[in-house]
């Protein structure tokens, strides 16, 4: 799978990402914004476990955001189980030297084209970023995310309990176009 918007590609991971991955994902601004299973630091063993991981998925959920042919960051979709088995969490993130370029809107509307696409029993697409990364909030809001309310006190990061914003997307709400697999 390979999907493009512009200069920005999602795609499978490759093992020889390993190297760029574990350089670009060892930043702790980073691992800020996301859950503890994404590690800090974050070294080559981990780059080449993540990648065997993701690569023996099926269907794979998990891809590498690409710009100009340079590993950029990751972003993925976790589909839930049980009574939620029609919805997926949405996860993203980008090396330092890509912030603030829309590289991440990119990535997150070619996902979520992705998701919507190649799995006809998703009706919706979520995430809930903590409410300190604002910035990561204007991503889901630029790719067509709507903000549905707070969870408060709903994590815990660096021993801080956060708030979380709950942001989705339906099916029913995606752009048609970018669902046409012709695209």
């Amino acid at each position: 799978m390979a999907a493009s918007a512009g200069s920005t590609t999602i795609r499978e991971w490759r093992h020889s990402d390993a190297t760029a991955l574990a350089r670009i994902a060892d930043d702790r601004e980073i691992w800020r914004g996301l859950r503890d299973v994404f590690p800090h630091p974050y070294g080559l063993g981990d780059a080449l476990a993540f990648i065997g991981m993701a690569g023996r998925m099926d269907p794979q959920t998990f891809f590498a955001i690409e710009v100009d042919g340079e590993l950029a960051g990751g972003a993925g979709y976790t589909r839930r189980t049980d009574v939620e088995r029609i919805g997926a969490e949405v996860g993203y993130w980008l090396g330092r030297a890509f912030w603030a370029r829309g590289i991440a809107t990119a990535a997150l509307r070619l996902l979520t084209a992705h998701a919507f696409r190649v799995d006809p029993e998703l009706r919706r697409l979520w995430a809930v970023p903590f409410v300190t990364n604002v910035a990561s909030a204007r991503v889901l809001e630029k790719a067509g995310y709507v903000r549905e309310g707070l969870l408060r006190q709903s994590a815990i990061k660096e021993g801080r309990v956060l708030d979380q914003w709950m942001y989705a997307i339906l099916r029913a709400d995606a752009d048609p176009q970018s669902l046409d697999p012709s695209r």
